[in-house]
């Protein structure tokens, strides 16, 4: 008996010392981009909010993880996931070829159109932007730019493309006139039109973007999770919740 209590007094100092970092939950890391409202931006205290913050809150409580979100430079947040520096990029990335081909993605979890915008009252139709010697703001590292290059070429058009590192950025300008028009996904358009900006869609383009999550091709278990979170989560009312709150009059 007083061998058993002894056994039971060292377990209980192990534990004592080494805390619970045994049995603590696994830490991932989520690169966003900063400034992709509505799925995923740094809100007004400095803290990440969105769509996809919200979701992959919710996945990773429900799962037992913890994730923590860190604002990443877009352009080259896919090399951050070969490198290792961050786990997954849950944050509103389409899912291209020529992603696939470095990294795997998850099931696609939200479907989103690429379209041309610009000031309301501006005038402007697709032939216009696509035929006159228009500046047209992009954003880096995003399929719309490719499908633009590639589709400049066939068709001989006119337009001028100024890159930007956020969608935001580009609306200032076509604001305050530096450029004439967008072209981009719908969701952050709509959401700067939802928010007051005197933004008018045109019309669309090219084809739509499946949104999924992009991970190490390296980590097996991660994918499994993520896409278990995933259909967790579009079958559980909070999925309608999340969209109400960040996702409500855009285009799926």
């Amino acid at each position: 008996m007083l061998r058993t209590t002894r056994v039971l007094i060292a377990a209980l100092g192990l534990v004592l010392m080494f805390g619970t970092g045994a049995f603590a939950e696994k830490t991932y890391i989520n690169g966003i981009d900063a400034n992709y409202p509505p799925f995923a931006y740094v809100d007004k205290n400095g803290e990440p909010a969105g769509f996809d913050v919200d979701s992959l809150n919710w996945i990773a409580k429900k799962l037992g993880f913890k994730v923590v979100h860190k604002p990443m430079e877009w352009s080259t947040i896919v090399q951050s996931v070969l490198s290792k520096k961050i786990d997954m990029v849950y944050s509103g990335m389409s899912i291209t070829p020529e992603r696939a081909e470095k990294v795997n993605f998850s099931d696609p979890y939200y479907t989103v159109a690429s379209v041309y915008a610009a000031k309301k009252g501006s005038g402007l139709t697709v032939d216009k932007i696509q035929h006159d010697k228009v500046r047209l703001g992009v954003q880096s590292g995003t399929p719309q730019v490719e499908w633009l290059k590639e589709h400049m070429g066939k068709e001989g058009w006119n337009f001028t493309m100024k890159y930007y590192d956020s969608a935001p950025l580009a609306f200032q300008d076509v604001m305050n006139g530096r450029i004439q028009a967008v072209a981009m996904d719908a969701a952050p358009v709509n959401d700067a039109i939802a928010r007051g900006l005197p933004l008018a869609v045109i019309d669309t383009f090219g084809d739509h973007d499946d949104f999924g999550v992009a991970i190490n091709k390296d980590n097996a278990e991660l994918l499994e999770l993520i896409n278990k979170g995933i259909k967790m989560l579009k079958a559980d009312p909070y999925w309608e919740v999340l969209k109400e709150k960040h996702l409500k009059g855009h285009d799926h």
